[in-house]
């Protein structure tokens, strides 16, 4: 693909999707713009060969389609930044990561610094396993914006991610799921690996196999198609050490815990675009 791809913010989830983009080969780095406040933070998109600049203005000039991937009290700033530069009519697709800020909200923003742009807008949520090929992205596009402009983005993002066109209004607590519970998942990783030490296990052993086990049964319920509750029976043997394990689970309210998690997730998403 050799249109412009431009980033407004080079943070870690931007950097996430970079990476998986240029790992997978569907896109140059020599057609790819980043901005952000800071020209030292974007050495390791230099070093990935991509344009970078501490000017938004210079990312909207000369790309189609912009991430917008700073945060949510930064998006004002930004299109005053770009308002500037403005002085005739152009076609842009922004593609929006600002938690909780919904496409309608997002549309007077950029139509109050913006009027002469003609600007679409797809709302998406990658998260941080789309630098390594394994991630999640959702995404759910304005009433404008066509079936070809939703086919490049999955065509962009889909070697590094599972691409899900979803309903806007479960943006949040899908968001949540995806987005936030990787970040869960880690501390599961190291709180098994600790168990583990504690029983004697050298620590990266136990991290290595804690975390491969951890891919494996996500696999299993992907590729099994049975219910994890099923696979969890099936793992359990009457009067059995996994029993005791879940025991203990039980006691220690982990259900509980990750669904108040999702709770809390989804619940600050939707504070964050409110504000």
């Amino acid at each position: 693909m050799d249109f412009k791809l431009g980033f407004i913010g080079g943070g870690n989830m931007s950097t996430a999707i970079v990476k998986g983009i240029l790992k997978s080969g569907v896109h140059s780095a020599s057609n790819i713009w980043v901005s952000g406040p800071h020209i030292e933070n974007l050495k390791h998109w230099s070093e990935m060969g991509a344009n970078v600049t501490t000017s938004n203005r210079e990312v909207f000039k000369n790309c189609d389609m912009i991430f917008l991937g700073i945060k949510v009290t930064k998006l004002n700033e930004a299109l005053h930044d770009i308002q500037r530069s403005v002085s005739s009519k152009k076609d842009v697709l922004f593609v929006s990561m600002l938690p909780g800020i919904v496409i309608s909200e997002l549309h007077k923003t950029i139509k109050s610094y913006l009027p002469l742009v003609n600007a679409t807008v797809i709302r998406i949520m990658p998260n941080t396993p789309m630098t390594i090929g394994e991630g999640v992205c959702l995404y759910t596009p304005d009433n404008e914006v066509s079936d070809s402009q939703c086919s490049k983005l999955e065509k962009l993002l889909s070697s590094s991610a599972l691409c899900e066109k979803i309903p806007e209004y479960l943006m949040d607590a899908l968001g949540a799921l995806t987005a936030c519970a990787p970040a869960y998942m880690y501390v599961v990783i190291e709180a098994l690996a600790d168990g583990a030490v504690k029983q004697g296990v050298p620590r990266a052993t136990a991290m290595r196999l804690a975390a491969q086990m951890v891919v494996g049964s996500g696999q299993m319920v992907l590729h099994s198609g049975k219910h994890p509750g099923l696979l969890k029976d099936e793992v359990c043997s009457p009067g059995g050490s996994t029993i005791a394990g879940i025991a203990a689970l039980e006691n220690g309210k982990l259900r509980a815990t990750l669904i108040n998690a999702i709770e809390a997730s989804t619940i600050r998403n939707k504070e964050l675009g409110n504000k």
